[in-house]
């Protein structure tokens, strides 16, 4: 009886150990938008925490000044002001298995340099710990901000072979970090410290590989790895409106399309981790997002990308960022959409992905009072896809990105967070 007892036990742990985590990110700042896309937490965040097992709240920043580790705004988070870090951790009373960490960078930083050239990793590390204790912390997640890499232009053979000779020849525009392997060096002993110092703490640390940034030139995965109880790895982006607004195509393609290198989670990132980290270390990063393109007069009739485009489409009215919606945006412009609205003239054409592999998008060719737009985005379907693509790959689960851009309040079909919960279902 003894030994079947500690069996069961020695089973139990093994499960827990390679249980698919959910890790859903929170952008603190969406408290500031107007309307139905004011994401306010505990409020709004706790109908999400049953099915999240991390929650990362970002973002904190490095203080220039003094390397420390800081709010972005100190008013809202500390417990001399508004106290939202106190009232989120709070929630683990409610919620005793969960985990929640805090992130700093994510691109809220308006500072990149500092990431690079950190003067004190000391000043970071011991005020990252004072200030993780303080306020409940279950650990840190580094979203570090390192240089992004520039897009990339889609060559043809011959074109592919021009470029090697403009190469050779010192005509390409490709960005050299000169320094690269002391940043790398420094970023390796940045972890294996903040490590050393959160252990003793039982307090996890993980990193967010942010993206279009290269893990070959700023990660020493053999060295980092050991060090960090799991890798997010954002596996979106890859052709956005601000990074290249003249041509639209699939932002966040599960696997390769057409003749487009390095353009999707299989042949880019999670290629690149899983050859150099364990596989249940890998989580998966799924956005909650659409991005758009503008579309003109001399677009391609089609709407099948790659398309040439005018630069970002339109704000929406709850995000306000010119070439992002989030989803609860997108749905109501989507023929069939459960969402009453005036503006039934204005929908898009949807066209879906019946091979699992690209995602689906949407487009509206230019009207004589509407501007065209083009828009590529997650739904609940796309999202169980890479939930299937994770179960299927082993790898340690799906991150959110993020909660805040979600359908938060059920506006598309009555349930909140649909694409979080699809996304979980498929790992199960």
């Amino acid at each position: 009886m003894e030994l079947m007892r500690i069996l069961l036990c020695v089973s139990l742990a093994i499960c827990a150990a390679h249980a698919a985590r959910v890790v859903c990110y929170m952008d603190s700042r969406a408290r500031i938008r107007q309307g139905t896309g004011k994401f306010e937490a505990p409020t709004d965040l706790e109908p999400a925490l049953s099915t999240c097992t991390h929650v990362v709240y970002g973002f904190a920043v490095i203080d220039g000044a003094t390397n420390k580790l800081v709010p972005l705004d100190e008013y809202q988070e500390l417990d001399s002001g508004k106290g939202y870090y106190r009232a989120v951790t709070n929630l683990k009373k409610r919620y005793p298995g969960l985990n929640i960490l805090l992130s700093v960078g994510g691109n809220a930083d308006p500072d990149n340099d500092k990431y690079l050239t950190l003067d004190s990793r000391k000043a970071f590390v011991n005020s990252a710990r004072i200030l993780l204790r303080q306020y409940a912390f279950d650990g840190l997640d580094l979203a570090w901000q390192f240089p992004e890499i520039r897009p990339k232009k889609d060559r043809g053979t011959f074109g592919s072979i021009w470029h090697g000779i403009k190469k050779t020849f010192g005509y390409s525009h490709s960005h050299k970090d000169e320094k690269a392997e002391e940043h790398r060096d420094g970023f390796t002993k940045l972890v294996k410290d903040l490590k050393n110092s959160l252990k003793p703490d039982g307090l996890m640390l993980t990193l967010t590989a942010l993206p279009n940034t290269d893990p070959s030139i700023y990660y020493d995965l053999k060295d980092i790895e050991p060090n960090l109880d799991f890798i997010n790895v954002m596996a979106f982006n890859y052709t956005a409106p601000e990074r290249k607004p003249d041509e639209a195509d699939y932002p966040a393609a599960l696997y390769q399309a057409g003749g487009r290198r390095h353009k999707s989670a299989e042949s880019g990132k999670i290629y690149i981790f899983r050859n150099g980290t364990l596989s249940n270390k890998i989580i998966l990063g799924i956005p909650t997002f659409g991005e758009t393109w503008k579309l003109t007069e001399d677009s391609k009739i089609s709407g099948v990308p790659p398309i040439n485009t005018d630069g970002p489409g339109e704000a929406g009215p709850y995000t306000k960022t010119p070439g992002l919606l989030s989803y609860a945006e997108v749905c109501t412009l989507l023929p069939n959409s459960n969402v009453k609205t005036t503006a039934a003239p204005h929908l898009l054409r949807l066209v879906t992905d019946p091979s699992h592999k690209l995602g689906s998008y949407a487009f509206r060719f230019p009207q004589s009072d509407t501007e065209g737009v083009w828009v590529a985005y997650e739904d609940p379907d796309t999202a169980g896809y890479k939930g299937a693509y994770v179960k299927n790959k082993s790898l340690g689960g799906i991150a959110i990105w993020d909660l805040t851009l979600d359908d938060f309040r059920g506006v598309c079909n009555g349930e909140r967070f649909p694409i979080l919960k699809a996304a979980k279902r498929t790992i199960l």
